[in-house]
């Protein structure tokens, strides 16, 4: 089973470029959209360089819900970091609790990202229109930590906005939004408006790439990096690589890997 260690939010904390206010954000558990993120951004963070962001983080982990937790680092499919982090605090996981819900196991002590606090959007059920000019104008005068809880609690028109933002946490904070479907992902992998680092983060996402229509969308993504593509055009259906190998598109070394794949295709079968 894959752990749940690995998330386009939890990787860009891991690289270490994420700014002091931010890192607060998720100290004080009002940024992360999941449980295994809340979690894992606190193990992060309680050796984070600040002494202000180490107490803040240390008053969040003191507001868990021991019980709570326990049943939650029972579900086995966490990474042993953080299972071994709470051991240490005394958290023994406890084992056999069922299906458990995923939401964030504390909120910010004003109320913030409590449990099930998901704004609803009657539109999420249907493919997202072309976003406003005014959701646009209203987006661009957040601040930074106003963003990233939008993008991930927000919208599908707010996220289709974010996804593009500048600031490569907002957009994976997109990335890692609950309310993101496998649809949603199909249109980031085929937009070509989008960064080279968001395509990257999707291509790397194992649960993505096991469909189909998302690496399709990667690979005829001429924004995609080239070393991507190349690695993916094996998993196409011979239809589609008879299609890539003529579509202009596309970088010329993965129309030529398509050409040389349909000729040693051929050359198998003769």
């Amino acid at each position: 089973m894959d752990s749940l260690y690995r998330t386009p939010l939890l990787d860009c904390f891991k690289r270490g470029d994420i700014a002091p206010d931010i890192r607060m954000m998720a100290a004080e558990g009002i940024l992360a959209p999941r449980a295994h993120e809340q979690l894992g951004l606190l193990v992060l963070l309680a050796d984070d360089p600040d002494p202000g962001i180490r107490a803040a983080t240390e008053s969040t982990l003191r507001r868990l819900p021991v019980r709570e937790l326990a049943r939650f680092l029972g579900r086995g499919d966490l990474a042993p970091e953080i299972v071994a982090f709470f051991k240490a605090r005394g958290v023994e996981p406890e084992t056999g609790a069922g299906t458990l819900s995923d939401d964030p196991l504390v909120g910010a002590d004003d109320g913030g990202a409590a449990r099930g606090d998901v704004r609803e959007d009657p539109d999420d059920a249907r493919e997202a229109g072309r976003p406003t000019a005014a959701a646009g104008l209203r987006l661009s005068s957040m601040t930074v930590p106003e963003k990233i809880k939008t993008a991930m609690r927000g919208t599908r028109e707010e996220r289709a906005i974010l996804i593009r933002d500048p600031n490569k946490i907002v957009a994976f904070s997109v990335l890692s939004s609950p309310k993101l479907s496998e649809q949603d992902i199909e249109g980031f992998a085929g937009n070509a408006g989008l960064s080279e680092d968001v395509l990257r983060v999707i291509a790397m996402t194992r649960a993505w790439c096991k469909n189909y229509s998302i690496v399709r969308a990667l690979v005829f993504n001429p924004k995609t990096p080239i070393a991507i593509s190349m690695s993916l055009v094996n998993r196409l259906v011979e239809r589609d690589v008879r299609m890539l190998a003529l579509d202009r598109n596309v970088a010329e070394p993965v129309r030529l890997l398509a050409r040389k794949s349909l000729q040693t295709g051929r050359s198998r079968r003769g």
